[in-house]
């Protein structure tokens, strides 16, 4: 099914791209509605779950251990010395709301305030956002 989704788009594409030689207005037009089909997939892809998640569905144990994974990640990343040459380690970083909706923002708030991260403004309907509150200190 794909190789004929692919073939369908590619002579759409041919014919969009040869009016849209002509056309100023055409152009425009495709441009927007090709954002406008990328937003919605990219919103679409927000509600969609994996397998290990549907499986798991109401699993709060699941969602804790898989939120305290993400978090340890970024800490050994944020908390690694600076190597010279080398870019400085991440102060910043975002657990996105797939990985917390089970247990919710408050539990990513704690357990990464108990591994030194503060709070950054944060839509928690998306993502919630930390800063390394070791990297203001100078040694």
């Amino acid at each position: 099914m794909w190789p004929a989704v692919a073939a369908v788009l590619f002579v759409v594409g041919l014919f969009a791209d040869a009016t849209a030689a002509v056309s100023e207005g055409f152009e425009r037009g495709c441009v927007r509605f090709t954002g406008d089909a990328l937003g919605g997939i990219a919103r679409l892809g927000a509600w969609c779950v994996s397998w290990p998640e549907l499986r798991h569905e109401g699993d709060v144990g699941y969602y804790r251990a898989r939120v305290d994974r993400r978090v340890a990640a970024w800490t050994a990343r944020a908390s690694a010395p600076h190597e010279p040459k080398r870019r400085r380690p991440p102060v910043e970083c975002e657990i996105p709301r797939r990985d917390h909706r089970g247990v919710g923002g408050w539990y990513v708030a704690e357990a990464a305030l108990a591994q030194g991260w503060e709070l950054r403004p944060t839509d928690v309907h998306k993502e919630v956002r930390l800063w390394w509150s070791a990297a203001s200190r100078v040694d």
